[in-house]
């Protein structure tokens, strides 16, 4: 059917673009026709938030390809020989008749479109709590370059010095920087325990920790009850836990897929009102393909369906249904639900499972918290790089990865994704051959060295605590021997609170300060815990036996710290 083939593609900014392109280009006489609702087309939604800070100057700069050139209605008619139609609304699909029925949103004029093969890319939405107050003026949400340029107009013409972001996921993390630095004292609001919920608690503690160092404030469990306004213009939220004076609120609590179409088709519906989809793309009617924000996904290591939308998967599963639509073989597997963001001076991302999801889905869990330089430490742009691994106990197969700090997170969980898409156990990882020089990685690469610490605990080498279980001892009166063997310097510095301090080099000559009861609980640590574990090998060597080193150290310890 390639020769002449006529594809309706309903959605033009992320999926549908790159559906209609590579159909193009693999049948050359296909008619494709794209209908997309708003005013722009195949634009960069995540940049949004640069735009706004003025990071990105130029609004074309999203919607434009590497050389310059603005991806309008005319760019794909010419170069890509996709017929546009912007501004469109598709309202309707007649399965049998093949046809979709749409709307000329400027002049209200209907059309109709015959179709051989329909794909349906038509995204997500921002979803609205069911709060008063969220229609007032200045209240926004970041999914469109129409909201951005609201926002940027409200920054600019109003001043705008105080500002409330609802919601502490990927969205609002990013824009609370951008407030930030365009001068705006920021509140954020977060219903759940803790912000960035992809993140296990203690990563997600040290990312709020590094936000509140910046200037942020950051509520968690902490519920939104209204968004207060006079003469129509917001003037403060109420939460549970007080009153919020503000200029502006940005509400940034996820999205919702948008699939009326789809369900009014009477196509089948999947998890979260996402469209079901197979390997291949295809919805319940084989004619139909869709991609990206508004479909379903399967989780790559618990094979359970989910939604995780991001522009990178929806660019894959568009390519994925222009192969099949065009006679080729392809699947799209699912999905790490690999993310990652910028928060200040800090890299966050993520790969797989967390260990919390790891525990849901039945694993027997285990977990490193490993800080290093990300590169050799003697050279000056090193940077700290903090990690958690995720195994599972049985197998020693990674789970998932978390990396936050200043160092390059992305490039570890980059290949943590493919180690985990391989199904590799720590005793590979360790031994990958990573590339090695001191301007870009330590010798042993951050990975490999938090795939060896786990080792050390797969196989009996060491005994770890984390810092949650390690804050519940101390908080339920526990007796505990907490042993700190950084140098005196830098536990003056900063130390944890009912640490005794013996550096290192000097625990074999100190070992009366030990308690002399062999079973003490002792929990050993340093800035990383590095000296901490062999530490606690000199303490086992002496005869005590109950010895636990301190995950992630000084470094990662996300409650008090005393800084004389």
């Amino acid at each position: 059917m390639g020769k002449g083939m006529k594809v309706v593609v309903i959605g033009a900014v992320a999926a549908g673009p790159k559906v209609a392109s590579k159909i193009i280009r693999q049948m050359p006489d296909a008619e494709v026709t794209c209908v997309e609702k708003g005013r722009f087309l195949s634009y960069a939604g995540c940049g949004l938030p640069y735009y706004v800070s003025g990071v990105v100057e130029d609004q074309a700069e999203l919607m434009s390809t590497p050389v310059g050139v603005v991806r309008d209605p005319v760019f794909f008619r010419n170069v890509k020989n996709v017929h546009v139609l912007e501004q469109t609304e598709a309202v309707s699909i007649d399965r049998s008749g093949k046809k979709v029925y749409a709307k000329d949103i400027r002049t209200g004029n209907e059309i109709s479109l015959d179709y051989d093969k329909l794909v349906l890319a038509t995204g997500a939405s921002p979803f609205i709590p069911p709060i008063e107050g969220t229609k007032l003026k200045n209240v926004f949400t970041l999914h469109g370059v129409d909201d951005a340029e609201g926002i940027k107009a409200m920054l600019a013409e109003h001043k705008a010095r105080d500002a409330v972001i609802i919601g502490g996921g990927l969205i609002g993390v990013e824009i609370t920087e951008s407030l930030v630095h365009t001068g705006c004292r920021v509140t954020m609001v977060e219903m759940m325990p803790q912000i960035l919920t992809m993140l296990d608690w203690e990563m997600a503690k040290l990312v709020e920790q590094h936000m509140e160092a910046k200037g942020v404030k950051v509520l968690t469990s902490t519920k939104v009850e209204k968004v207060d306004g006079k003469s129509g213009v917001v003037e403060a939220v109420r939460t549970s836990n007080g009153k919020i004076c503000t200029d502006m609120v940005i509400m940034a609590v996820g999205v919702r897929p948008n699939t009326k179409l789809a369900k009014d088709a009477g196509l089948e519906l999947g998890v979260g009102g996402t469209i079901k989809v197979n390997q291949k793309m295809q919805t319940t009617d084989p004619d139909i393909y869709a991609a990206g924000d508004c479909v379903e996904m399967e989780n790559l290591i618990t094979k359970d369906k989910c939604y995780v939308p991001l522009g990178s998967t929806a660019n894959k599963q568009g390519r994925v249904a222009a192969n099949n639509i065009s006679g080729r073989k392809d699947s799209f597997p699912g999905i790490l639900g690999s993310a990652v963001c910028k928060v200040f001076d800090f890299c966050v991302a993520r790969t797989g499972l967390s260990e919390e999801q790891a525990a849901n889905a039945g694993f027997d869990v285990e977990t490193v918290l490993s800080p290093s330089p990300d590169k050799a430490h003697f050279m000056p742009e090193a940077k700290m790089l903090m990690l958690k691994l995720v195994a599972d106990k049985k197998s020693g197969r990674l789970l998932g990865l978390q990396a936050i700090g200043p160092g390059a997170g992305d490039k570890r969980v980059d290949a943590a994704a493919a180690a985990i898409s391989a199904g590799m156990t720590m005793e590979q990882i360790s031994n990958l051959d990573l590339c090695y020089a001191p301007p870009f990685s330590p010798a042993m690469d951050n990975l490999i060295t938090a795939a060896n610490v786990m080792r050390n605990k797969l196989e009996g080498d060491m005994e770890g605590i984390s810092p949650r279980e390690l804050k519940d001892k101390m908080d339920s009166g526990e007796d505990l021997f907490l042993l700190d063997v950084r140098s005196e310097g830098e536990f003056n510095e900063v130390r944890i609170p009912g640490a005794v301090n013996i550096p290192l080099g000097m625990l074999r000559k100190r070992l009366d300060e030990v308690p002399e009861d062999k079973n003490t609980q002792i929990v050993v640590f340093c800035k990383i815990s590095l000296r901490g574990y062999e530490a606690g090998l000199i303490l086992e060597n002496a005869g005590w036996k109950d010895i636990k080193v301190l995950d992630g150290g000084v470094v990662m310890w996300p409650f008090e710290k005393i800084t004389p």
